[in-house]
């Protein structure tokens, strides 16, 4: 497995690529430390994977890897930073993973069993491209949100991303500016994203603004009971109540033919 590095810190590219040789499994084709570096290596030596720093001192990696989805045979992209604040940012552009610093030797070594594994599927007849995205990206159209592609929600929660299936979610609530996720068999969890954000994801899903506090899977609604001044209250299948404001009355009507 071809592998090219992009971080602007010596020391962790150093420490990366100590762990990458100690796989056994990669090849580490170039390093570079700047954006238009890694674009003019990646473009040379047509690496499959790019293990990319969001941060970089003069450049954001995120803007990197959109450079990089535009080659004929893009690479698959791992994306390495100190923070999670960007994790959903990096599943909408495809990501393969998703790697914090410090980096974990563990973490590294199930990173490149995966990326072996899909390279390795795409390299049988009709598996698709072993450097984009029949390798590391789902086969979709470049651009499109993660629920159209996968089914699947993706919710950075702590230092991990949950992948939740949107058919197992019931609502989703706005508190104190996160946003608590309501799936069917009782779990929860919440994102520090706000609610808007959430809902640009989801468009083009069963679930829809129902308040200015709410979204609701409408396939989870079990009974709409009325309320006053031309509201409701709607009962969900767990039994939990979602208010509906006059403002999202009627599109909610128009969702389930009411």
């Amino acid at each position: 497995m071809k592998v090219y590095l992009v971080e602007d810190e010596p020391l962790a590219r150093d420490e990366l690529a100590y762990l990458l040789r100690r796989t056994r499994k990669v090849d580490i084709v170039g390093e570079a430390e700047t954006a238009e570096e890694a674009l003019r290596g990646i473009a040379d030596s047509a690496p499959d994977v790019v293990f990319l720093d969001i941060q970089l001192s003069e450049a954001s990696g995120l803007d990197v890897a959109r450079r990089l989805q535009r080659l004929e045979r893009p690479p698959a992209i791992v994306f390495a930073t100190a923070y999670d604040e960007h994790a959903l940012q990096a599943f909408d552009l495809d990501a393969a993973d998703y790697i914090l610093k410090p980096y974990d030797e563990e973490r590294i070594r199930q990173t490149i069993d995966k990326l072996s594994r899909r390279l390795e599927a795409a390299s049988q007849p009709g598996g698709g491209s072993a450097a984009g995205g029949g390798a590391a990206h789902a086969s979709a159209a470049p651009g499109a949100s993660a629920p159209s592609r996968t089914g699947k929600l993706a919710v950075a929660v702590d230092e991990r991303i949950m992948l939740l299936p949107v058919g197992d979610i019931l609502y989703l609530a706005s508190e104190e500016g996160k946003t608590r996720i309501a799936l069917a068999d009782g779990k929860a969890y919440v994102s520090a994203e706000p609610l808007v954000a959430f809902e640009q994801k989801l468009q083009g899903t069963p679930i829809a603004r129902v308040h200015r506090a709410f979204l609701v899977h409408v396939d989870a609604i079990a009974e709409i009971q009325p309320w006053f001044h031309s509201t409701c209250t709607l009962i969900l299948r767990s039994g939990d109540k979602v208010p509906v404001s006059r403002t999202h009355l009627k599109e909610l009507k128009q969702r389930l033919g009411w």
